[in-house]
Formats: structure tokens, sequence, C-alpha cells
């Protein structure tokens, strides 16, 4: 369960959120807005007017029956009267709260890290680069678990936090709002495609003003990515592959229409619950792993295990299939932070091109001789 739940810890520490309420009915302009500029995201919608945007956040977290809306007011910039029962942001926004490791990546490569201020439990943060501002006493710490403190953030008064839902029930960001903080909902961890989780970038963009350069970002992104699948497709086999691993008296692996079951398929792999509906994980006992998977020849994301001995002292029954034996297992758990963090949580949404290089490395080494594994690291 670790491996694909284990990045929802990260979020979880925040509140299951549901704050921000708003009417999700189609906003209406008299100005013309050029087409929607995101092109993966299923939950982000962004459409640029004369003097302001608008932002659309229409999947929140799975399932969401409602959606967000957004209102990016540049200076001097009017606002029609029909955008007025939005919420309104003034950018480009000069100071930010956000909740989540995985924003952290798009605040640096768009060079405005140094407006973060404060930051949930700020030991998951792995960047160097961010680490650095936080023992410098610039990012302050705004809640631990699954309680932000709003005294601290009303007295921080940042322009936006941009926090994420799980529901729609969150009376804590609800109080802050009534406080006059704007809170913006990011649904980037609620995509499924790589390109998709990227593209949430152009959100941080909008905030800022910088929606060419998110854009530019982004592009070089997709272009990566997009070349390393054509190269994939040269792959001359595709390798039995195992994922997951117990918690408690299950074992958990990435159901077929997760996100990280699409990068296996992407990698050119035999993932053996592929075919299975759902984007979670799927729960199975030991008995039904070890019979399907027992000579799987790759296990990928066994949880946060930093070494075969360490996985053996878990559990024992893992030896028993071949992949530990002839040691190609592969973890993400060794590549970590100054405080533990782990850089597959906070980097692998934002540089998908990373992951699937790493694994096209593992499963077909021969398509990328010169690649140098980032995010999985081999186990012995």
């Amino acid at each position: 369960m670790k491996s694909f739940l284990l990045p929802f810890t990260l979020f979880l520490f925040v509140i299951s959120i549901g704050g921000c309420k708003q009417n999700d009915k189609n906003p209406t302009t008299g100005n013309t807005a050029s087409a929607n500029e995101i092109q993966y995201a299923e939950g982000l919608e962004i459409y640029k007017y004369q003097g302001y945007s608008i932002v659309k956040v229409t999947r929140p977290w799975p399932e969401a029956k409602e959606s967000f809306t957004y209102v990016l007011q540049e200076k001097n910039s009017i606002i029609p009267d029909s955008l007025k029962q939005f919420s309104i942001i003034p950018v480009p926004i000069q100071s930010i709260v956000v909740t989540s490791t995985t924003h952290i990546p798009a605040l640096e490569m768009l060079g405005v890290e140094n407006t973060l201020v404060g930051f949930p439990n700020t030991d998951y943060i792995s960047s160097e680069k961010t680490r650095k501002r936080i023992d410098s006493g610039n990012i302050r710490e705004v809640g631990t678990n699954e309680t932000l403190n709003t005294e601290v953030l009303i007295d921080m008064a940042p322009n936006v936090i941009v926090s994420f839902g799980l529901n729609d029930s969150n009376p804590t960001l609800d109080n802050l709002q009534k406080s006059g903080l704007k809170v913006l909902l990011n649904g980037d961890w609620a995509e499924q495609s790589p390109l998709g989780k990227a593209e949430w970038i152009k959100f941080f963009g909008a905030l800022y003003g910088l929606d060419s350069k998110a854009n530019n970002i982004f592009s070089e992104i997709e272009k990566e990515y997009t070349n390393t699948l054509a190269l994939a497709k040269k792959a001359t086999s595709k390798p039995t592959v195992l994922s997951g691993a117990m918690f408690q008296d299950q074992w958990y692996v990435p159901q077929g229409e997760s996100w990280a079951s699409l990068f296996l398929k992407d990698a050119q792999s035999n993932y053996l619950w592929a075919d299975t509906k759902g984007t979670g994980s799927l729960p199975l006992p030991f008995e039904k792993i070890l019979e399907k998977a027992q000579n799987a020849e790759y296990w990928i994301a066994p949880g946060d295990f930093s070494s075969l001995k360490q996985m053996s002292d878990s559990n024992p029954h893992y030896s028993e299939f071949t992949s530990f034996k002839n040691k190609k297992v592969y973890s993400y758990g060794i590549n970590k932070g100054a405080k533990g963090g782990i850089l597959y949580f906070e980097w692998s949404p934002t540089r998908p091109d990373w992951v699937l290089k790493d694994l096209i490395k593992i499963f077909h080494p021969e398509l990328l001789p010169n690649h140098k594994l980032f995010f999985f690291q081999k186990l012995e």
C-alpha cells in the first residue's frame, strides 16, 4: 500500500477540503476570450481575457459534483458584473502558502519560490533550494497532520492559499475565507494522465502573470515525454512487472487506469494488473499476488524500502518472488531530501518525463544507455 497510497499522506496532513463553495455555472462576460489553454488536464480550464483570466477547477477531487471558478484580475482592469460572484484575485500575486509538496517544483521552475511564505509540516519538502529558505526562517510552519493553524495564516495574510480537496466538507478553509483570505483549490493530484498532472504548472503561471513562461516549461516537458514515449515503442519485448507491497493483511497494487499504471504501460512493460478498472489501489490477498506475479521479471515501487534486507525483515514472504531473488526490485525510497522527504513524491507529478526515462532505463536499458536513474534505484 505504501508505494501508491503514501503520496496521499503528503496531502492528508492538511485537511479534507470542501471550502470555497461557489456557483459552478459557466461565467459569462462581454469580452472575447481565447480558447481553453489547457490540453491534457481534465480538471483545469484557463481562459484569457483582456485584463483578466478565468481559472476553472472542474475536478478538485475524484467524482466531484461541483467546480470552482477564480477570476484573476490584472492591475487597473475592470471585471464584468457577471463575474463578481466568484473569488477575485489580484495578480500577479506576491506571497503564497501551498499545502502539498507537489506544488513546490512549479514555484521553483517559474522562479517564484521566494514568494512561498508558509507550508504545513516543512520536513516533507525535499528541494534543497526551498529548504534553505525554510532554514533561514523565510517559510513558516502553518500546521501539521490534518489541521491548518488559522491564527498563523490570518497573521501572515498571504495573497493566496493554494490547497486541495478530498471531499466537499471543510470548515477550516471556510473560516479562512470568512476572515478575508483567498483560498484556491488545486486538483493536480486527481489527474491520472502523466501530462495532465504536469500541465497544472499553468495554474501557478496564471497566478503570477507568468503564463508564457509556464506554457514554455510545459511544452518542453511535453516534448521530452512525447519523444521518450516514441523511443519506448522501439522496444522488442515487454517484461512482466509487479508493483506495490503488503499493508497489514492486504497487498495493494495500482489499478489499471491509475497514473502509476499508465507509466508502466508507456514504458512498454507488461504490468500484470493493467487490465483492472479504476484509478486507485486494488487490495488483494498475498496468495493472489504470489499466484500471478511470483515469476514477474521486475518489481517496481515496493513502498519506501531502501534495501532488500529491509523488505525481507518487514515480510519474509517477499523473498519468494523471482524479481526479489534476482535483485530486480526498484524503489523510489532511496532518493530523499535532508529531512527525509522523498523526491519522487515531490517532483514526479511535474516531471513525468524523468519518471518515464527511469522506467525505460530499467526495462529497456539499450534504448537509453546514457540515462542515469533519478527517482528509482535498484535495491541491494
